[in-house]
């Protein structure tokens, strides 16, 4: 390759380089900001679950994270090896939906735009520097979406590819399941002839089946705890009913009635207190049987109740699904009464604890976790610490009006595919129906059971890419528009078959 062409390149891509540069000096602020890296309470049935992938610990989510990164990765290195290669994550993830945007013909500038968030976004670095599985979830459904959309007519190998990281999405993080919806849609959608589409239909819902399985497989002969990704399922479906439930007007049986909250405390728990707080119904109320003199076993309850909500109450549960799930838009990140606090995924200016479970000192120490993982203590650099944290409390985060206009740019992109379109438009078309809808499949498909900041990362790396993809169909709908406009109307026999030539335009 000679100068020139360097230059050229360099001169092409200077504003993803700049976006690049920024995101790495961030991300080594955060590496030696926090060392060996961040732990959440729920980092901690993670680095157990790796430790003893057949424990207590692997029962209650999916422990995908801890088989596939925590496991390998504390072989060689403690904690602090895990947050770089979650970080180096962060930039491949850019990398990859950079160049995927500028194969779709998505303009250089406004493709690094649409990764700033990802290279930039604090709630993404900090994310990344913690010990928990989003990031990962992050980068493979990247994957997924780089390989099915590389091509407007996704090729065979890519469809088998794309299946299997969606796939090995599910055992990550279990909303992964939801993204098969728009997978296959999509490619339907693009592959021509009823033959290609049953086949590759076929191929990446096979594909896709096959981590889900397996892990479930996983699930029931070494954990002992069923045919399926996790045994939280029942509940969150208990939390979210029970929190849009009006329980004066519902009609329930006698022994259920405990289980459902009041308005306040359903309101000052909410679904997550609900299903976690201490102070839950389904924790206080323990009913005995007299008879046999032991505790009654509430789960079933709770699942009659859940039941019970969704037949006699379905627009209670809508519409408090419907107000967690535009919370996303709102300008700043605050948290809502009853949600999970937002200060949970927010830089501290020093080392965050979290007790009872986590705690400073004593046997539940985060210097006790992070010895069975590899060792290290518990540290925090000041400087880098307070830096990262005025920056992301003062814009260093992607507004959701922003989230807001990029999702509708991303639905306007779809609809530039009706009618008479070429095929490089009907391509465009149908990478923002994929990437729009994994957007609006795995946030809604968490939103279903609750709200939290940190289910909102995804939005991330979707989201601005189809509003990168849908501005850019959009833009060359009008300029055809305008180019028709200026283009002389045959006239007579000879515009007829002008038009009707058209009209055989795929």
């Amino acid at each position: 390759m000679s100068d020139a062409m360097k230059r050229a390149g360099v001169c092409r891509h200077w504003l993803f380089a700049l976006l690049l540069a920024a995101g790495l000096v961030l991300r080594v602020l955060a590496q030696v900001g926090y060392q060996p890296a961040l732990v959440f309470v729920d980092s901690k049935k993670y680095i157990l679950g790796a430790r003893s992938p057949t424990s207590v610990w692997a029962a209650f989510d999916p422990v995908g994270y801890a088989l596939a990164v925590l496991r390998p990765v504390l072989l060689f290195g403690n904690l602090g090896l895990v947050a770089l290669l979650q970080h180096a994550l962060g930039i491949a993830m850019a990398a990859a939906l950079y160049a995927l945007m500028l194969r779709r013909g998505v303009a250089p500038w406004l493709a690094a735009a649409a990764v700033t968030p990802a290279l930039l976004d604090a709630y993404q670095l900090d994310a990344e520097q913690t010990i928990m599985p989003d990031v990962a979830f992050e980068a493979l459904l990247v994957a997924g979406i780089v390989l099915l959309a590389w091509r407007p007519r996704p090729a065979l190998p890519f469809v088998a590819l794309g299946g299997l990281a969606l796939g090995a999405s599910a055992p990550v993080r279990q909303v992964g399941e939801a993204l098969i919806a728009p997978a296959l849609v999509y490619v339907l959608a693009a592959t021509a002839g009823w033959r290609a589409r049953l086949l590759s239909g076929t191929v990446l819902t096979a594909c896709f089946a096959l981590p889900v399985l397996g892990y479930a497989d996983y699930s029931a002969a070494a954990l002992h705890d069923g045919f399926e990704l996790s045994n939280m399922g029942d509940a969150y479906l208990y939390g979210r009913t029970a929190h849009a439930a009006d329980c004066a007007a519902l009609r329930i049986p006698a022994d259920e009635r405990p289980l459902c909250p009041g308005p306040q405390a359903a309101a000052t728990l909410g679904v997550d207190g609900l299903v976690n707080s201490a102070d839950a119904p389904r924790a206080l109320y323990q009913p005995v049987n007299v008879r046999l003199g032991q505790l009654i076993d509430t789960v079933p309850l709770q699942r009659q109740l859940a039941y019970a909500v969704l037949r006699q109450q379905p627009l209670r549960v809508v519409g408090d699904i419907a107000r967690d799930s535009v919370k996303i838009f709102a300008l700043t990140r605050n948290t809502a009464e009853g949600d999970p606090p937002v200060s949970r995924w927010q830089f501290q200016t020093s080392y965050p604890y979290y007790p009872p479970g986590l705690a400073g000192h004593g046997p539940h120490s985060v210097n006790n976790l992070l010895a069975l993982a590899g060792g290290g203590q518990a540290r925090a650099w000041r400087p880098a610490a307070a830096a990262l944290r005025a920056y992301q409390r003062h814009g260093g985060y992607t507004p959701g009006p922003v989230f807001l206009a990029l999702l509708l740019a991303g639905i306007a992109g779809i609809v530039t595919g009706r009618g008479r379109r070429g095929q490089g438009d009907r391509g465009l078309a149908l990478a923002c129906l994929l990437i729009t809808g994994t957007a609006v499949s795995v946030l809604l498909g968490a939103d279903l059971y609750e709200f939290s900041w940190r289910y909102q990362l995804p939005a991330l790396v979707t989201l601005p890419v189809a509003g990168a993809l849908g501005a850019t169909a959009l833009a060359a709908a009008l300029a055809r528009r305008r180019r028709r406009a200026a283009a002389p109307t045959p006239s007579g026999h000879a515009g007829e078959l002008a038009a009707a030539a058209a009209e055989q335009v795929p």
